[in-house]
């Protein structure tokens, strides 16, 4: 009996021992997740496509080096997807959604107002429930607003502003002395208002000379056609059109200046890919202007490496859309989990405000101030594939964009007028 009840006992030691390393070690494997609320379908499913690519790409590259660590060992990131459908209360009701599937990280951009509707609901819902606090990295949202007075500790963003898209297109512009004249238009919502409002004041300030002909702001995803637009803008006499439009908004508008005849240049904030190379052909070479913090052509071998592995993970040229600020926001947060130890959202917060990250031959750090990173920006022009320059096309086409200027973070960096409230 003693010889049996002993072989019970070391029998239920041993199952408890393995017990607890399932449990650590099905703890461990648990997945970070992180919560995509993006409009993936309507007018602007294109640009979500793209947005899913990119976090996908850099999600696996950490995975690959094991995941993050955390005090219950490495921890891989899962990316989940929630259509917001281009709606601020779809993307709210996404929000809730995400921190019942246990969301630590949402991310967001391609809409600065459902990015601000964010930044408010998670201030109240950190505060309502701090046991399941989340934290926003924002990859595109750029309205000035989001990291000067509405700023807040929960909300980090990675892409330069549209002050600082603006300031660098207008360095090239400052130089461009064949225009005298401009019409600017936009989307009619707070990221577009804000784009012609900046576009007038630096002009200003930068170009005092060249003339303000014409100003549009038009409904945002709803013009099917942009001719009329067009017909005034040619009407006008503009030599060059200033736009923040993006997604089909950019490609419409593109596409009607090619079929109107318009022979004026376009400086823009997003003229590099998504179709409005090849919308435009021949026509945009040396007139499509476009601002970015990397674009494929810019120089160097980690640049390259970087382009053609985003190439081989996504062969197909309609998916050829990298962005290197949404690689360098995964990287920032992998290493922000690793110094907190765990995705406890003020930790990780508190570690996301002093991050410093290279990649692609880019080096970018956040400021702490105002949760406003700052990196370099590249302003480039439409080419031919082929040309000095240009090594690489865009979207499976014979043009890409030559780099005509890069500007250094601080050279683009701006004040800030945030009071932020820390936890």
């Amino acid at each position: 009996m003693p010889r049996i009840a002993t072989a019970r006992m070391l029998t239920r030691f041993v199952c408890m021992v393995l017990m607890g390393f399932t449990a650590v070690y099905s703890w461990a494997a648990q997945p970070v997740k992180l919560a995509l609320i993006e409009g993936l379908s309507g007018p602007f499913g294109n640009t979500g496509a793209a947005v899913v690519r990119n976090l996908t790409m850099a999600i696996e590259e950490v995975n690959a080096r094991g995941g993050v660590n955390t005090a219950q060992g490495k921890r891989p990131l899962q990316l989940l997807q929630y259509d917001s459908k281009s709606n601020n209360e779809a993307a709210l009701s996404a929000l809730q959604a995400a921190v019942e599937d246990g969301a630590s990280f949402i991310v967001q951009g391609n809409s600065s107002a459902t990015a601000a509707a964010l930044i408010d609901a998670i201030a109240k819902h950190n505060q309502r429930d701090p046991a399941r606090r989340v934290l926003f990295l924002n990859y595109a949202a750029v309205d000035p607003s989001l990291t000067n007075d509405r700023c807040s500790f929960w909300h980090f963003r990675f892409d330069a502003h549209a002050d600082m898209r603006m300031s660098a297109l207008m360095e090239v512009l400052r130089e461009d002395k064949q225009v005298h004249s401009v019409y600017l238009i936009g989307q009619d919502y707070s990221f577009g208002r804000a784009v012609v409002a900046q576009a007038r004041q630096q002009l200003q300030s930068k170009r005092s000379d060249i003339q303000v002909v014409g100003e549009d702001l038009h409904p945002i995803g709803k013009i099917k056609d942009f001719l009329p637009y067009i017909t005034k803008i040619k009407a006008s006499g503009a030599q060059a059109v200033i736009t923040g439009n993006w997604g089909n908004d950019l490609t419409l508008l593109i596409k009607a200046a090619r079929d109107a005849g318009y022979n004026g240049k376009f400086y823009t904030f997003y003229g590099n890919a998504l179709g409005v190379p090849a919308a435009i052909g021949d026509a945009g070479v040396g007139r499509v202007v476009a601002v970015a913090e990397w674009m494929p052509n810019a120089p160097g071998e980690q640049s390259e490496s970087f382009y053609k592995r985003f190439l081989k993970r996504f062969p197909d040229p309609t998916q050829d859309y990298a962005h290197l600020r949404m690689h360098m926001m995964i990287q920032a947060l992998a290493s922000a989990i690793d110094k907190a130890g765990s995705t406890n959202a003020v930790a990780v917060g508190k570690a996301l405000e002093h991050a410093q990250i290279s990649l692609a031959g880019q080096t970018g750090f956040m400021r702490e101030l105002d949760h406003q990173f700052q990196q370099p920006l590249m302003v480039a022009v439409m080419q031919r594939k082929g040309e000095p320059g240009v090594p690489f096309g865009v979207e499976g086409t014979d043009y890409g964009f030559k780099i005509i200027k890069r500007l250094s973070p601080e050279q683009v960096s701006m004040p800030t007028n945030c009071e932020m409230q820390r936890p």
